[in-house]
């Protein structure tokens, strides 16, 4: 018999139900729920109401009795990043802020190809231990769902490699990781081949030992001038779909057309969007094609933003992730980011806990979180203020105190 727990009271809760997928949000239209709590069994939500009459009605339920203000967020969604992956790239950094071009860095030995060596190199046992700290760190800040992709090994072994220690750390992490294929991320550069070999190879042999191991059920591609164009990963989206996967695009990033590829196949998203004209973004704005923007690779890389106020004001739907990568978003702290995108391209509270709550969600095409209300799972954080409003203001200084992953405390502050 599964046992019912009652958490609470909050002095505010967030559902982040009732609002659209599409377009703007004012704040406005947030369900804020005032001495609040919330009933959890077998993992998921049983009811959300008052919790003083929540209280009278499930005299059979252990509490979880709060004590002083807490506002609860539904658990974070963060639907792009790349935590598999061995070494560092702080050199890069450092020759970037002191004016060296992306050329100049690879041809000094350091670039995305920096890394696939030192992943390469790296024990399989060792990617599990990386995956496992930064996961743990993402769940420390409130992520209690985190995507994760393969594309720093770059060969079928090394994919698979990759594609392994991602299942494995799942096995021992409270955060659920989403797999992701990217080895469509550049053409690597020990193959002998050209690039519509290199990704015909891949998607031949690779893709069906994806589904015969239960590896990942998602496939990336990095549309791009330094990795594959449209006519070359073409072929390899009509074999990733005519498979089953879901397909999600690295897109306009330097240079546009890759969102166009994401409509064009139906993409679930289309991710970083940095130099997005109204031509992509109207297409986007047109189409169910999430428009994820990534503020940690504008950081990272010292460049504008994604046009999110824009995307959101024609209709689109925006979701916003960390892209917590060694190369060029090393922060990897989602709610700091989303803030801080939130402050240059004027989105309100409303939109940027959307984007990083339920619209993350859909952009890794789940329905069952990213929302608090029955039937959904319970995966929600805490923080110690009075007012929703705070999280955001303080700009990701202000962490969650408690993080509740399926009905479990798996995180409390006060307790190490």
């Amino acid at each position: 018999m599964n046992k019912k727990t009652l958490i609470g009271p909050f002095k505010q809760l967030l559902t982040m139900t009732g609002l659209p997928m599409k377009g703007p949000i004012a704040d406005c239209e947030l369900v804020v729920l005032e001495h609040a709590g919330m009933l959890v069994e077998a993992g998921k939500i049983s009811a959300i109401g008052n919790f003083t009459e929540l209280s009278e009605k499930s005299k059979d339920a252990i509490v979880h009795r709060l004590q002083g203000d807490h506002v609860a967020l539904p658990g974070l969604v963060d639907a792009h990043t790349h935590i598999c992956f061995a070494g560092s790239r702080a050199n890069d950094y450092a020759m970037r802020n002191a004016g060296k071009s992306y050329l100049e860095i690879a041809k000094a030995g350091g670039g995305i190809w920096d890394t696939v060596v030192q992943t390469r190199n790296a024990s399989p046992e060792e990617l599990v231990k990386g995956i496992v700290k930064r996961a743990n760190r993402h769940l420390k800040n409130g992520v209690t769902t985190l995507e994760v992709k393969s594309g720093y090994g770059l060969s079928i072994t090394e994919e698979l490699k990759m594609l392994h220690a991602i299942k494995k750390a799942k096995e021992v992490l409270n955060v659920d990781l989403i797999p992701t294929c990217l080895a469509a991320h550049m053409l690597p550069k020990d193959y002998s081949g050209s690039a519509e070999a290199y990704l015909e190879e891949i998607s031949s042999v690779l893709f069906p030992k994806l589904l015969e191991e239960g590896l990942a059920n998602r496939i990336d591609a990095f549309i791009e001038q330094s990795a594959f164009d449209r006519a070359q990963i073409r072929p390899y989206f009509q074999k990733a779909k005519a498979m089953g996967f879901e397909i999600t695009v690295h897109a306009d990033q330097f240079t546009t057309g890759g969102s166009a590829l994401a409509v064009e196949f139906g993409a679930i998203s289309a991710d970083h969007l940095e130099v997005s004209t109204d031509r992509e973004i109207e297409l986007l704005a047109n189409s169910k094609v999430i428009a994820t923007a990534l503020p940690g690779a504008s950081l990272g890389l010292g460049c504008g933003y994604a046009p999110a106020r824009k995307i959101l004001d024609a209709g689109g739907a925006l979701a916003i992730a960390s892209d917590h990568n060694p190369g060029s978003a090393p922060m990897g702290d989602l709610l700091t980011q989303a803030s801080l995108l939130g402050a240059f391209e004027k989105l309100t509270n409303a939109e940027v806990l959307a984007g990083i709550t339920f619209r993350a969600a859909a952009a890794l095409n789940l329905k069952d979180r990213g929302q608090l209300s029955e039937g959904l799972l319970a995966d929600f954080s805490l923080f110690h203020t009075n007012h929703f409003n705070e999280i955001l203001y303080n700009q990701g200084n202000l962490k969650p105190c408690m993080v509740w992953k399926k009905g479990e405390l798996v995180f409390n502050k006060h307790k190490g």
